[in-house]
């Protein structure tokens, strides 16, 4: 049977949760924030207030469009859905695909206007490295606050009306998928516990994704540090909004970590590593959000009878 848009909405913010290195506590407490917040708020300036703050903890990941009750038969999935995409399935669906759903990683309309919000999430994740909490908030959110205010200016709903004019629902799911590939990783890496860089790179290619990343020419790289050095300790670095600060890859030295195996690292992060002699490989940013959306999808196939399409640099891998 179909899967509900409300249904899937809800395994998404699950699944974040499930996979996130905050603690449950930690989680209800950002979420009682939130609700402290409305709370004060005069009536008047409550319509202005998105109420899903109060339930979910990640701000880039929203229903954009449609009614939650819509019973999806078929989705488009991919890392990004945008205009060209909403179009792709609007002709799919032309062709007889049941297609109801734009299913989008990289977050749209609300999500993308609020990505800044998920980065405090960074300073936890540090924390659990050995970086001081206190060091955390306060290095974080000067850089979620640049991240506001360069992503203020963009086009957020471009693609979410293109889908309502056509007729299709929109689901956005960013730091869910992240939480849940990371996590992938950290435990992959753990229990594999690769020695050198080189081995680093040999591991990640045992799993689908990233192999099919390396065969189209775009898999596992050093981007700091040579191949036969010894990674040490290594963290899983995919999840927390977009790139922290350069200050935190200080700390985390000073914590004992030797490699970061990120999405993707910026030059300015790369210089910045080689002059304190951190590790770093980015094990794709595409073939990472595939992996992410795969274990999301995962889950929702488990709740019904979905047929799946994919576009936009996702490659379907089932994993249950």
């Amino acid at each position: 049977m179909p899967v509900r848009l409300g249904d899937m909405y809800s395994i998404c913010v699950e699944a974040g949760i499930t996979h996130d290195a905050r603690s449950r506590e930690e989680i209800d407490r950002v979420l009682g924030v939130a609700a402290k917040a409305h709370d004060k708020l005069d009536p008047g300036e409550r319509e202005f207030f998105d109420t899903e703050r109060l339930t979910n903890p990640y701000s880039d990941t929203r229903i954009c469009a449609g009614d939650p009750d819509l019973e999806v038969r078929g989705l488009l999935v991919g890392i990004d859905m945008e205009v060209g995409e909403i179009l792709l399935a609007d002709r799919l669906r032309e062709k007889g695909a049941p297609i109801d759903l734009i299913f989008a990683h990289h977050p749209e309309g609300p999500g993308f206007a609020n990505l800044h919000e998920v980065m405090y999430m960074q300073a936890d994740l540090w924390a659990r490295q050995g970086v001081s909490i206190a060091a955390g908030d306060s290095l974080i959110a000067p850089r979620a606050e640049e991240i506001r205010r360069r992503f203020m200016p963009i086009n957020h709903y471009r693609a979410i009306q293109a889908a309502e004019l056509l007729g299709f629902a929109s689901l956005s799911c960013h730091t869910p998928a992240d939480n849940s590939v990371n996590a992938f990783i950290q435990k992959f890496l753990d229990d594999r516990a690769p020695q050198t860089l080189d081995d680093v790179i040999t591991v990640l290619r045992e799993i689908p994704e990233y192999a099919d990343a390396a065969r189209k020419g775009y898999g596992p790289a050093i981007v700091q540090g040579s191949g036969c050095a010894r990674a040490g300790r290594m963290v899983a670095d995919m999840t927390g909004g977009t790139e922290g600060p350069l200050d935190a890859l200080d700390k985390l030295v000073a914590a004992g970590v030797g490699t970061l195996v990120g999405m993707h690292y910026s030059e300015e992060h790369r210089k910045h590593a080689e002059e304190i002699k951190l590790n770093l490989i980015v094990a794709g940013h595409i073939s990472s959000d595939t992996l992410g959306m795969n274990l999301i999808l995962d889950e929702i196939e488990k709740a019904g009878d979905i047929e799946i399409v994919c576009t936009s640099g996702m490659v379907r891998v089932k994993r249950s």
